[in-house]
């Protein structure tokens, strides 16, 4: 970050939001905007409670449990899209689709089918993640150079050996790149899972506090689960860095 020309360190920013919140708190221009300093001392007493980490143990199951069905799922569906025309003509509307349509009103159908429980808040989750990281992976093996492929056939590669030796690494920096953007949604999905499914999790934890207007334990809740989708999505971007001489090598 850059100001008046001089460079910033990397955190610069989050410290400048950090003090315009404290001021609009401290000002008392809103309640639904309380001090920082206040909500940062309510964090530490809410993380230390047993409600809170019931809710967190809930919420870490459903959003790992759908992310993993989103990516061994997605993954290997985006590859055989990617290197079957046939499969890529069928199955491209209908992800693109997915993808652009709101999912939320697909949440009263998935209660329906699956009940009001933990299943139905995982289903959800992995809806919302899967979709782009199946074109992500598709988007990679379109990259590869043909040559790859030839050369892996005339060494007498199956199908298997081909996808699990050229098709899978020479597309993992766009499959890392949708996995990421998976992991964004999916913490929209557990979310949106957790309050209109089943009132568990953070869900309960956001329904509770907005209900009896506590609103510094309600963004204390919210701070939490912006780090720790923040710390996943760049510990992700990390990996993608590091694998991105397979890209220029393809």
């Amino acid at each position: 970050m850059t100001l008046f020309g001089y460079r910033l360190p990397g955190m610069s920013s989050l410290l400048i939001w950090g003090l315009l919140w404290e001021l609009v708190g401290q000002a008392g221009l809103t309640f639904f905007v309380p001090p920082l300093s206040e909500v940062i001392a309510t964090l530490f007493e809410v993380i230390q409670t047993a409600a809170f980490q019931k809710a967190l143990a809930e919420t870490a199951y459903a959003f790992f449990a759908g992310v993993f069905f989103a990516i061994v799922i997605g993954i290997p569906v985006g590859i055989l899209m990617g290197k079957n025309r046939l499969l890529d003509e069928m199955l491209l509307p209908w992800v693109n689709v997915f993808l652009s349509a709101p999912l939320t009103a697909l949440v009263p159908v998935l209660m329906v089918l699956f009940g009001f429980g933990m299943k139905s808040i995982i289903i959800t989750t992995t809806l919302f993640a899967i979709w782009i990281i199946i074109l992500n992976a598709r988007a990679g093996v379109k990259q590869i150079n043909r040559s790859l492929v030839e050369m892996a056939h005339s060494f007498g590669a199956g199908p298997w050996d081909a996808f699990s030796k050229i098709y899978f690494w020479a597309a993992l920096p766009e499959i890392l790149g949708g996995v990421r953007i998976g992991v964004i949604r999916a913490v929209k999905g557990v979310i949106i899972g957790q309050l209109l499914i089943s009132i568990v999790g953070f869900g309960a934890l956001f329904e509770l506090y907005s209900a009896n207007f506590l609103m510094s334990h309600f963004w204390a809740v919210l701070i939490v689960l912006f780090a720790l989708a923040f710390t996943i999505s760049e510990f992700l971007a990390y990996l993608e860095r590091r694998v991105a001489y397979y890209a220029a090598k393809r």
